[in-house]
């Protein structure tokens, strides 16, 4: 079963959680901070990361930033607050869900489950993309078997939810994909996302993308309609 590190300054939080993932057969590895969190994770890598946003020594935002400078591991957020912004802000940085306490253990467990089949989606035998042929688009090359994705032979990045929606958007350049066409490819049915959260995935496409090319504009965005991937 797959390895999963709750990250928690909460500690009857850290016992409740583990109990109850345990209890449904996962590994589990916990911390009391960000700072010890981040030398763990990068000993022992998990497959999955549950981070608490306010904690000591380093908030959940700052451990997320330094990871995703060397892992794209799928991280859910845990967070008390209610302002909107945090959200949105997290999702630009590359956390793939948010939980908002209080939970219901079951919320949890399926949230979980939902991250962690995203995750695999990229096995053949998720059946969300076709592991075996590589994509190639002009100067877009993925490959979902190895989750590489390039443009003009340069490396970029992703994670797992923005590699699944750009493979759905280069499948068929020029044809619009809405966002709930894109939320069913990224997204496991069980999963609710509103809009915002496909724009700021888009988002984060294209900043990845203009790092590497700043003439990047291959993705379009049609107003009141969804996205699609450029012709030619």
């Amino acid at each position: 079963m797959p390895t999963i590190a709750l990250v928690d300054d909460d500690r009857n939080i850290l016992t409740s959680v583990s109990m109850l993932l345990e209890s449904e057969g996962y590994r589990i590895q916990t911390y009391t901070d960000g700072a010890s969190a981040l030398d763990g994770l990068a000993e022992t890598p998990p497959d999955l990361a549950i981070l608490d946003i306010k904690m000591p020594r380093m908030d959940g935002m700052e451990l997320l930033r330094r990871l995703r400078q060397r892992t794209e591991m799928p991280v859910i957020f845990l967070t008390s607050k209610d302002e909107e912004i945090d959200e949105l802000f997290g999702l630009k940085m590359g956390a793939d869900d948010f939980i908002r306490k209080p939970f219901s253990q079951r919320l949890l467990v399926e949230r979980v489950k939902a991250v962690l089949r995203r995750a695999a989606a990229r096995d053949p035998a998720a059946g969300k993309v076709d592991s075996t042929r590589v994509l190639e688009r002009g100067s877009l090359v993925m490959d979902p078997e190895r989750h590489t994705c390039t443009w003009n032979g340069e490396n970029v990045v992703l994670t797992v939810t923005e590699f699944l929606i750009l493979h759905a958007l280069a499948q068929r350049p020029g044809v619009v994909k809405s966002r709930n066409a894109l939320m069913d490819a990224a997204y496991d049915d069980q999963v609710y996302v509103d809009d915002r959260t496909i724009d700021s995935h888009i988002k984060r496409l294209r900043k990845k993308f203009k790092a590497v090319d700043p003439s990047f504009d291959m993705i379009e965005t049609l107003y009141g309609v969804g996205y699609r991937f450029k012709e030619g």
